[in-house]
């Protein structure tokens, strides 16, 4: 019989998980290629054999996605399988629609066909959009559970930006010594540091079975921290989505962070004490509507200066999290929330790119005048650093406001005096440490 010929369509994660559990050993299917999207640099590669297993003894091919009409062509695609996540559904159907005209199927996996079941109960935290506050509400809970004397290990949605993926196959994160040595970007950084300096262990990687087997040895409870606004790659006991208080309506048009509204156990509304009480109650009526059996929490994110008397009235640049403004549409993060708080100037970092971030702006344009950390390599790296020399070389600022997780002081040289802005999860209520205790303590062994 012939193979059914496949084209994966992604952005460096989500499609090399779901051709691991779906396709990698699958010998009706022949995966003609990965497609890339979302993250610089990461096409024109090859996803190794190591990882594609026995049916791809040259590993597969990673290529644009701009080339996606051409590619179905020249490889006689029957199916295109979307498989990454934080985007509209008009931007769905027309990767459909160019799929469907240049001749192959379009298909959408759901949920359950790509969770893998754990030996240990699973509580994933997942969310609407990228930038709702997961990581913040992840570490919220496992400091609940480490209170009811339960050890919880969280594995990170993939973020295998490397050129050597078989490297990454399983890594485990307990010190920083570990960034260095899985030669981590700052967007990998950013979620994993947190969880070194509380004191606990981070997994992550591309092959998300080994990952679990490993993590398994050493944990109570598997914690699912989700990436964007993904679906859990594990079957969750206990599902926790994050919906952003400043985003309403977009719980219903975003993929497939809508599919997370539907399967939810527990909706936390983050960012409360920022925004508008109509838009809550939005969210909050959208959310009944499509599952009126979850349960709504309430929550606030305030954000906190080290040094709030450095930026009162100084000319400063705010940075923020890549990701956040970046395909997540966040056009204020914690940094611009903090420089305005303390009466700061922020200055527009738009005439003074460098590099890379000049296509960043340019793909991006609704960023505005704040700076994405963008560290996807080291070339971006760069380029960050080199921006933030030349704004100050101009004499246009006088403090960087850091709004991003980690310390960028670590990471890039700053020419003048820095504050970092920090922001956790403060649950309105105790909701969430009864629903631990009543889901999940009853299940660990």
């Amino acid at each position: 019989m012939e193979k059914k010929r496949v084209i994966i369509i992604g952005a460096a994660g989500r499609d090399f998980h779901n051709f691991n559990v779906c396709y990698r050993d699958n010998t009706g299917v022949a995966v003609a290629g990965f497609t890339a999207a979302q993250i610089p640099g990461i096409a024109n590669r090859i996803y190794p054999p190591s990882l594609a297993g026995k049916n791809y003894p040259e590993g597969i091919q990673i290529y644009n996605e701009l080339d996606l009409a051409a590619l179905i062509r020249e490889h006689e695609v029957d199916e295109v399988v979307f498989s990454y996540s934080d985007v509209t559904y008009h931007h769905v159907m027309n990767l459909a629609s160019i799929a469907n005209s240049a001749g192959a199927a379009f298909k959408l996996l759901s949920p359950r066909q790509t969770m893998i079941k754990s030996k240990k109960p699973v509580v994933a935290v997942c969310a609407i959009r990228t930038g709702c506050g997961k990581s913040q509400t992840s570490r919220y809970i496992i400091e609940i559970l480490r209170g009811l004397g339960i050890r919880t290990i969280p594995i990170r949605h993939p973020m295998p930006y490397d050129h050597d993926l078989a490297s990454q196959a399983v890594q485990r994160f307990a010190t920083l010594d570990d960034l260095k040595l899985h030669r981590c970007t700052i967007e990998e950084m950013e979620e994993y540091e947190p969880h070194i300096h509380s004191g606990g262990v981070i997994y992550a990687g591309v092959d998300f079975a080994a990952i679990l087997a490993q993590a398994e040895k050493e944990a109570n409870v598997i914690m699912w921290d989700g990436g964007n606004n993904d679906t859990s790659f594990y079957v969750p006991d206990l599902l926790i989505v994050v919906a952003d208080a400043l985003r309403p309506g977009h719980e219903l048009k975003y993929y497939p962070g809508a599919d997370n509204l539907r399967m939810a156990d527990v909706i936390i509304i983050n960012k409360v004490d920022s925004a508008n009480p109509a838009d809550v109650e939005e969210i909050i009526a959208n959310a009944k509507r499509v599952n009126p059996n979850a349960l709504i929490i309430q929550a606030k994110s305030p954000v906190t200066v080290d040094k709030p008397g450095a930026i009162s009235g100084k000319r400063v640049l705010v940075i923020e999290d890549g990701p956040t403004c970046t395909h997540g549409g966040m056009k204020t993060g914690a940094g611009t929330v903090a420089a305005l708080q303390c009466g700061a100037k922020i200055v527009d970092p738009r005439p003074y790119l460098q590099g890379s971030l000049n296509d960043t702006f340019r793909i991006y344009p609704e960023i505005g005048a704040l700076l994405p950390a963008m560290g996807y390599g080291p070339d971006q790296i760069q380029d960050l650093a080199n921006t933030v020399e030349a704004m100050h070389r101009a004499g246009e600022i006088e403090v960087v406001v850091i709004g991003t997780p980690i310390d960028l002081r670590r990471v890039i040289p700053l020419p003048c005096e820095a504050v970092r802005v920090s922001y956790e999860l403060e649950e309105i209520g105790d909701e969430l440490r009864r629903v631990l205790s009543e889901r999940i303590l009853p299940l660990v062994n």
